[in-house]
């Protein structure tokens, strides 16, 4: 009995002063399992308050999550890698060039209501391409301002004819209630854009030349599109359906603007005119 109780005191005192990594076993399981989802940092630490919101032992901050991933006894985990950018140190990214031409029936975003810029009513889109190998083929992106809800549609080519062709596809299988509008860049692929109106009765908005910050919701989504679709990818070689499993990946992570919740989860509270509520745990 005296060796054994020997034992266990020597094994308690080489722990002495060990703190788990993340906290506790069961906020490392959860981080790291989202990490591997795709999760930043600061989405799986404010989820994590929704979920748990009574249990204190299930709260860790992103700053806590961002030292353990860079951390000298898990870098061989390579969690970095999940990271929004994959890079080893964090850094700032750059954007994309403009097509010179005349776009017809083209109104300007400074002739854009206030209820738009203001974000404040659901049913305006943000949209722009995602250019494959060679600016050969691509995809079409939309995404809702209010909700955050990302929308991506294969083309063949970067033209306004399979522009259009996406659009129409995303735009068409939606109530009324949720397509009012879409800003847009000055891509020769968006110069049918006023075809929109015709056929839908949505309205079309354009950016200035070289902002685009000024349609930063779609930047920021495109950009989590090339995470799994790097700049030259041939997106000949890419699915429907590969594109579609993705973009839920990017629709089912919690946004801090959004409360925590999910772009899906607020968009279809809109669609039925109801509050946000978590049904389960993701």
């Amino acid at each position: 009995m005296a060796i054994h109780a020997q034992n266990i005191s020597s094994k308690r005192k080489s722990f002495a002063g060990h703190r788990h990594p993340l906290k506790n076993k069961e906020v490392f399981v959860w981080t790291v399992q989202r990490l591997i989802r795709g999760w930043s940092p600061e989405q799986i630490s404010g989820r994590m308050k929704l979920v748990f919101p009574r249990d204190l032992e299930m709260r860790i901050t992103p700053e806590t999550i961002y030292r353990f991933i860079y951390s000298e006894k898990y870098k061989h985990r390579k969690f970095w890698e999940y990271l929004p950018w994959k890079r080893k140190k964090r850094r700032q990214k750059l954007g994309r060039s403009v097509h010179r031409g005349s776009i017809p029936h083209r109104i300007s975003i400074h002739d854009r209501p206030e209820i738009i810029n203001e974000n404040k009513e659901f049913g305006h889109f943000e949209g722009d391409s995602v250019e494959g190998l060679g600016h050969k083929n691509g995809v079409h992106t939309e995404v809702e301002r209010l909700t955050r809800k990302y929308f991506a549609v294969l083309v063949n080519s970067i033209d306004s004819e399979e522009g259009l062709k996406a659009q129409e596809i995303i735009f068409s299988s939606l109530p009324e209630i949720a397509r009012k509008s879409t800003t847009l860049d000055n891509g020769k692929e968006n110069h049918k854009h006023y075809i929109l109106r015709e056929k839908l009765g949505m309205q079309t908005y354009h950016a200035d030349p070289y902002s685009s910050w000024q349609r930063g919701s779609n930047e920021y989504h495109n950009g989590l599109l090339r995470r799994y679709f790097p700049k030259k990818t041939d997106f000949s070689k890419v699915t429907q359906p590969d594109i579609d499993d993705v973009v839920k990946e990017i629709n089912d992570r919690p946004r801090k603007c959004l409360g925590y919740y999910t772009p899906n989860e607020v968009f279809f509270a809109k669609l039925n005119n109801q509050e946000v509520a978590i049904q389960s745990r993701m």
